[in-house]
């Protein structure tokens, strides 16, 4: 019962400290490729995934700049994950650390069997602004079902970023 109570407080303070900023903000695409589960040599594959930031939902609150993003990624495998999730944006001048969470749809495709449907991705990406409107990076991410499947093998995967704000 406390954690719930907990948890209601911070959900409460979360939407108390938060302002929307959308006459500053742009929406944005991120365009991204890499590797597929590095970690597996037998299920390794290439992959290329696009992600949308809308700008008018960005929201500053004291865990830092929040918004939520969409996303789908393809394997060489025809592996597909669609999502929808939350991220942060820490800069630091032209630097920037982002770290993400999101859920989404799985399906194998020709590609690692994963367990289930339902996936989590985690990711963090550092990234440098090239201009106001423009930024590149690297990203590292983990998809796992949070063993609510038979099995939960998880995927890990890095990929190379391209983001371009309009």
């Amino acid at each position: 019962m406390k954690i719930k109570t907990f948890a209601i407080k911070l959900l409460f303070c979360f939407f108390l400290s938060a302002s929307l900023n959308a006459e500053e903000r742009t929406s944005g695409l991120k365009f991204y490729t890499g590797t597929f589960d590095f970690s597996d040599e037998g299920a390794k594959s290439q992959l290329f995934g696009v992600q949308h930031q809308d700008g008018n939902l960005f929201r500053d609150t004291f865990l830092g700049e929040v918004s939520p993003i969409t996303g789908a990624m393809v394997t060489a495998d025809n592996a597909v994950y669609l999502y929808s999730g939350i991220e942060a944006n820490y800069s630091m001048g032209i630097i920037n650390i982002t770290p993400s969470f999101a859920p989404g749809y799985y399906n194998k495709g020709d590609g690692k069997d994963l367990g289930h449907g339902l996936e989590f991705k985690s990711e963090v990406q550092l990234s440098f602004d090239l201009g106001d409107t423009t930024n590149f990076g690297m990203s590292y991410n983990h998809v796992s079902n949070a063993s609510l499947g038979d099995k939960n093998p998880g995927a890990n995967s890095y990929t190379f970023n391209f983001l371009k704000k309009f």
